[in-house]
């Protein structure tokens, strides 16, 4: 099948791979080069450092005007595949392929529709994450959808729920795809009275803070990528946790206690045990590490 794709994260890149392996990729449109990381340098986005090492002519486009409708409907598409282009998509542009414009949305839709699906789940102690293959409509995040899949969150963090929901897309989309060659496809419309909104997760969210329970300091951990970090200040000093659970010292809210390479944070009720963390300025570390730096009695944390 001819497909032209759009995506720009990580999240897009098996689902491009795919793609090209298994049908006639013809374009791919993707965000444009952006300082990216800590570098401080301009850098392509993951899909198009995929769709160049893959030979697939790449399409660079902050939104999506005439000028890029045009040069989408001269590929003459059957459908066009989406996964997180990161701007919102013409009904020109949807109605060019004659099998519609479909999506790999990471979420158990009509749960999570919007930006952040996955770190939402996250913080909000969902069981499972999940992608839905929808076809795209007028309405954020709106469509029917064909397959769904699911997987357990448990202790799993962003990171590794990204790098497995984003494999888990790309076989759905695979899968998706056969079944509209086939015209055995199937569309369950999204049940109103069940849809949620995952709005962009703000640093301010991320914050630990020692008045909040155990398990919501436990979830922003969790949740923590580079974009939104869980931070916190740890006797005077900015610290990014990027791993902990919940532990099983007595501590007052804002109490640090430091014994024998482990390091506790009382909670509203209970305490965080630090297991890695990032101090501001340094690199990322094992606690048992930066444990020894922790000096005095009386030690506090709080806010950043």
């Amino acid at each position: 099948m001819r497909v032209v794709f759009m995506g720009t994260p990580s999240f897009a890149v098996p689902s491009v791979r795919m793609l090209a392996e298994e049908h006639e990729l013809s374009l791919v449109v993707t965000r444009p080069d952006a300082v990216r990381g800590r570098g401080k340098r301009l850098e392509p986005s993951p899909v198009k450092a995929a769709a160049l090492d893959l030979d697939v002519p790449v399409l660079e486009a902050r939104r999506i005007g005439a000028d890029e409708v045009e040069r989408v409907k001269s590929e003459a598409p059957e459908v066009i595949c989406v996964a997180a282009y990161g701007a919102i998509l013409p009904d020109e542009l949807l109605a060019i392929p004659a099998l519609g414009t479909v999506n790999v949305h990471a979420s158990l839709l009509p749960r999570g529709r919007g930006a952040a699906p996955i770190q939402r789940g996250v913080l909000e102690g969902d069981e499972y994450a999940g992608v839905s293959i929808m076809r795209i409509v007028h309405e954020l995040d709106a469509g029917p959808y064909c397959r769904q899949a699911r997987v357990a969150i448990g202790e799993k963090g962003c990171d590794a729920l990204m790098e497995e929901l984003a494999e888990l897309g790309a076989a759905e989309l695979r899968e998706a795809l056969e079944l509209m060659v086939a015209g055995q496809d199937v569309w369950t419309e999204q049940d109103e009275s069940l849809v949620t909104y995952a709005a962009k997760v703000d640093k301010a969210e991320m914050l630990l803070d020692p008045c909040d329970d155990v398990l919501s300091n436990k979830r922003r951990v969790q949740a923590s990528l580079d974009a939104a970090p869980a931070r916190a200040k740890i006797a005077g000093r900015g610290v990014r946790v990027l791993e902990a659970r919940v532990g099983d010292e007595d501590l007052v809210p804002g109490a640090v206690l430091v014994r024998k390479g482990r390091v506790h944070l009382g909670c509203d009720n209970g305490d965080l045990e630090l297991l890695r963390v990032k101090p501001d300025g340094k690199r990322e570390m094992e606690v048992s590490s930066w444990a020894s730096g922790l000096r005095g009695d009386g030690l506090m944390w709080g806010r950043v």
